[in-house]
């Protein structure tokens, strides 16, 4: 994917939003909701959300194992959790909605373009649209983060 290349899922959830945030923000708990992310761990003294803080997160597709080492780029807590890696920025928004809800948003941006091994990759793993790979796993995550936000999961 090129510089610049977004994308975004979005859903309501019936918790406020500093719940919300609080699980979003707990990034060892990704591994219960990403379609990819299998575990995430706070690394170089870090324990929690904070600007700077950098965690390891460990993937998983198909045959395809990997780690990235994304840096926390915003803690602003209950309103913007974002975290980046070299090529990619991850936003996670909580907006109050009607009733005590959140409307909670994930979504991507592309700092730089994805290196060619990367995409070859992603052509072995059966990845056509990486795009529209991406948001139907954000909407997986979100959809599960609010199951567990709501108290059904």
């Amino acid at each position: 994917m090129k510089q610049g290349t977004t994308g975004q899922a979005r859903v309501h959830v019936n918790a406020p939003p500093e719940k919300v945030y609080d699980l979003v923000s707990d990034v060892t708990r990704m591994g219960e909701w990403s379609p990819e992310t299998v575990k995430c761990e706070w690394i170089d003294g870090a324990s929690g959300p904070a600007v700077g803080a950098r965690f390891k997160g460990t993937n998983k597709r198909k045959f395809a194992r990997w780690s990235t080492k994304p840096t926390v780029v915003a803690a602003s807590a209950p309103h913007e959790f974002a975290f980046a890696t070299k090529e990619t920025r991850w936003t996670y928004r909580f907006e109050p909605a009607g009733g005590g809800g959140t409307e909670l948003s994930e979504s991507f941006e592309m700092i730089e373009d994805v290196p060619l091994f990367v995409v070859l990759g992603e052509r072995l793993m059966g990845i056509k649209d990486r795009k529209a790979d991406l948001e139907r796993g954000m909407q997986q995550t979100i959809d599960r983060i609010k199951r567990v936000a709501e108290g059904s999961a």
